[in-house]
């Protein structure tokens, strides 16, 4: 009898397992979950408490760099929406067939500034005429200039300079955009690169200087569906294209690029 009486509580609890890991994998499924570079937290956010008030469908951004973000689908994460801050993450999705390339298209746009505390306010030129170290002697930051969009966007300019031999040994690399703006708001680098939209939300820095357009490449955000979105993704995609997201995104200091 014994021995029954455990048999028949394995079971049971067996049972109660599986229902809820079936109940878990239900409530997922209702779920919209996307990919985002962390530069885009702020409206963003916004975006998604909007369509999820219109809409009563769940949304739940993951936010990073592009790059570490596009790792993490590669090597599994699920996720139903992937948007870059480059192309270059966007094409390295595309090449391991984990897209939907149909729905690959430019989403915004954004400008590439230089920021300092509040407390230690600076006018740095951008111009390759003008002596760097003289302008900003400090310790500078930026994202990673190997693998976050921002970083790699920062190299473009500071070569195109002639600034990078000068300020490199004195560069802080970080893990994504929000980061970089985090040490210059709390004064632990004395310049940071960032995005005209980062540099925007923060009354914790003060803007410096903007790299002009030519000396990197085109700084654009693409977006795209994974291969396991769902109907409920697309209307999602597809609302991040409207009229009123345009606005949103506009305020918050991006550029949109697509076509309505």
């Amino acid at each position: 009898m014994k021995k029954c009486g455990w048999l028949h509580l394995s079971y049971v609890s067996a049972l109660v397992g599986l229902c809820l890991v079936n109940a878990l994998a239900h409530a997922e499924e209702g779920k919209i979950k996307v990919f985002a570079a962390a530069s885009l937290t702020d409206v963003m956010n916004v975006l998604v408490k909007h369509y999820s008030q219109q809409a009563g469908v769940q949304v739940v951004p993951v936010y990073g760099g592009s790059g570490t973000l596009a790792k993490q689908l590669e090597q599994g994460a699920p996720g139903d929406m992937f948007i870059s801050a480059d192309e270059k993450w966007m094409q390295y999705l595309k090449d391991k067939q984990l897209l939907q390339n149909a729905t690959i298209k430019p989403w915004l746009s954004n400008r590439l500034v230089l920021i300092t505390p509040l407390a230690k306010p600076l006018n740095i030129k951008a111009e390759a005429s003008v002596d760097v170290n003289q302008q900003a002697p400090g310790y500078w930051c930026t994202g990673d200039t190997l693998s976050v969009p921002v970083g790699i966007y920062a190299k473009q300019s500071l070569t195109s300079l002639g600034w990078w031999e000068k300020v490199r040994n004195r560069l802080v690399s970080t893990q994504d955009v929000r980061a970089t703006l985090n040490l210059v708001e709390r004064d632990e680098c004395d310049v940071g690169i960032v995005y005209a939209s980062d540099a925007q939300s923060s009354n914790k820095v003060k803007f410096a200087g903007e790299f002009p357009e030519n000396s990197h490449v085109s700084i654009v955000y693409p977006m795209a569906l994974l291969p396991q979105a769902s109907a409920a993704t697309a209307s999602f995609y597809k609302y991040l294209q409207s009229v009123e997201a345009k606005k949103l995104l506009a305020s918050y200091g991006f550029k949109p690029v697509v076509a309505e």
